[in-house]
């Protein structure tokens, strides 16, 4: 059976989705913006800073459904400029030690939701 998975320590959904939902042991979140869940407005700064935000962003939906970055499969990567990767990859490599990461996309997009610089989106198991 399918669970809404929700948290006030993540933006809302700007959308008709969720932030995640969790089949058996199973998490998929919805793509995560730089959108600081307090203000729900952009963080301010490069691609470092919105980063940093879409990575505490996950982090808060996965603690809500009983998961952590340790427990992470595959992410999904989307970049609105190639040339952001190796920042990206730098703030992305905090959140994840090297011999147990998961597996990865990540794709350049023409644009993503509200002009930002990065969106990612995980798929975990529960703890």
């Amino acid at each position: 059976m399918k669970k809404i998975i929700s948290t006030k320590k993540a933006p809302d959904a700007i959308g008709p989705y969720n932030q995640a939902s969790a089949f058996e042991n199973l998490i998929f979140t919805s793509g995560q913006i730089a959108l600081n869940p307090e203000t729900m407005e952009i963080v301010e700064g490069g691609v470092k800073e919105q980063s940093t935000q879409v990575m505490e962003n996950l982090k808060a939906v996965l603690n809500e459904a009983g998961s952590s970055f340790e427990n992470v499969l595959k992410t999904t990567c989307f970049l609105a400029d190639m040339n952001d990767f190796a920042a990206f990859n730098e703030i992305y490599g905090e959140y994840f030690e090297a011999a147990t990461a998961p597996a990865r996309s990540t794709v350049a997009v023409k644009t993503l939701p509200k002009n930002v610089f990065v969106e990612v989106e995980v798929i975990a198991y529960k703890n």
